[in-house]
């Protein structure tokens, strides 16, 4: 029997079959696509993103969150539990987002659970119905539906989650240490989160995981020392950073204004060399794709919305810096992310699903953005890696710049049994 596409490559051919990898050798198909002079990697995971529907679709929504995701070669995510409304912290709230995540999105998806203060039984619900985790804030959220964590609730939603075999992502970010900003300027407000900020709350959670013997996860880390603290702690705990922090630096903010302006900050260009030095020790690069209406944007950095809209520009970004090889890409990116937080994508091997990206390691080019608002930092900036093709199980979703798949695609992923990371 032919198999439904091969997919032929400089070194190896693909054949796929069901939506899943069938083998490498060139046999007779139904379709073949043409990948010659191309790079092909397993499509990326971005396991951070705020699509923030239901609730809150004018910020964005799956439906154009996940058309900006297969544009930029992902084709799973893992969504977190802010900012829709109402946020993922009970089994209603997850059965409301998934409904309208399957009813939109045109990859895979999973979601983390929220961690916040109240009533612990709801993790359990939560972990039932599949989440992949349980996200808290070690500082304030700047959703008011989203409250933060003191150690006490940290604690005991952490002693929760061990039992329950899942892990704790945190903010970290010490309440104490952030600031007022003394004016509304990109330096006022960079000063007003220092990088001490983020290391005592680092400090703080590893404590608290070590106590409660919860798996531990530090989203957006910003610098090297962070990563350090993480790394060496001996215990079950791993970090992510961004690219925005692996791209950009706090002078950038300069010229482009609130639209990169997140938290935590960007850092100085020290900060940012330090971070690539240490990249080996980082087990994933995610987008913290956190977009808002335009409005929400305008004014000076003390009111505008702290997030970064960045999840087509991910993978375009790493291959850009020409820092990592086609590998390291795809294990930052997919690998190391289906390993921690057990999903069953992140290969290319028979049997595996077929999902792909095709990427021309060379052309330079900029982008037409699909997210609601486009509102990214690196909207205009041309970037060598340009995503030609992208496949979900097997059905090309993206294609020379134009979306060629429609809603109901993407599935609900949930962890597989086993040990954590």
């Amino acid at each position: 029997m032919p198999y439904d596409l091969l997919i032929r490559g400089d070194e190896r051919d693909i054949a796929i079959e069901d939506g899943k990898i069938a083998g490498f050798s060139a046999g007779p198909a139904r379709d073949e696509l043409d990948a010659r002079g191309l790079v092909v990697l397993p499509g990326v995971i971005d396991a951070h993103v705020h699509f923030n529907e239901p609730g809150r679709t004018e910020w964005e929504g799956w439906s154009t969150g996940t058309r900006a995701l297969v544009a930029g070669g992902a084709t799973a995510c893992v969504e977190m539990p802010l900012n829709a409304r109402p946020p993922t912290v009970d089994g209603a709230a997850f059965d409301a987002k998934l409904a309208a995540a399957a009813a939109s999105a045109i990859v895979d998806f999973a979601l983390w659970g929220g961690l916040v203060p109240g009533d612990l039984d709801r993790l359990d619900e939560l972990a039932e119905r599949g989440v992949v985790g349980f996200k808290a804030f070690m500082c304030d959220s700047g959703i008011a539906d989203f409250p933060p964590v003191d150690d006490d609730t940290l604690g005991a939603g952490m002693a929760r989650a061990a039992a329950l075999g899942l892990p704790v992502a945190v903010h970290a970010e010490d309440p104490a240490t952030l600031r007022a900003p003394a004016g509304t300027g990109w330096r006022d407000f960079v000063a007003s989160r220092p990088v001490e900020a983020e290391l005592n709350a680092i400090a703080r959670a590893l404590a608290l995981a070590k106590e409660t013997g919860c798996s531990l996860h530090v989203v957006h880390v910003s610098t090297a020392r962070g990563v350090a603290l993480v790394a060496e702690a001996g215990i079950d705990a791993t970090c992510e950073t961004c690219p925005h922090y692996l791209a950009l630096t706090e002078d950038d903010l300069g010229a482009l204004g609130t639209r990169a302006k997140c938290a935590p900050p960007l850092r100085p260009a020290a900060e940012r060399d330090a971070l690539w030095a240490c990249i080996e020790a980082i087990d994933y690069v995610a987008s913290d794709h956190s977009p808002c209406p335009p409005a929400m944007k305008a004014g000076g950095f003390t009111t505008a919305w702290g997030g970064i809209a960045g999840c087509q520009t991910l993978l375009p970004l790493l291959f850009d810096a020409g820092r990592l090889t086609p590998a390291g890409i795809a294990a930052l990116t997919s690998a190391n992310v289906a390993r921690r937080l057990r999903l069953p994508k992140g290969g290319l091997e028979p049997g595996a699903d077929a999902d792909l990206v095709l990427v021309d390691p060379h052309e330079r080019h900029a982008p037409a953005l699909h997210d609601r608002h486009r509102l990214s930092p690196f909207a205009g900036r041309p970037l060598r890696g340009r995503v030609v093709r992208t496949l979900v199980r097997g059905t090309t979703v993206f294609h020379d710049g134009r979306i060629v798949a429609e809603p109901p695609l993407g599935r609900l992923l949930t962890p597989t049994k086993g040990d954590l990371g």
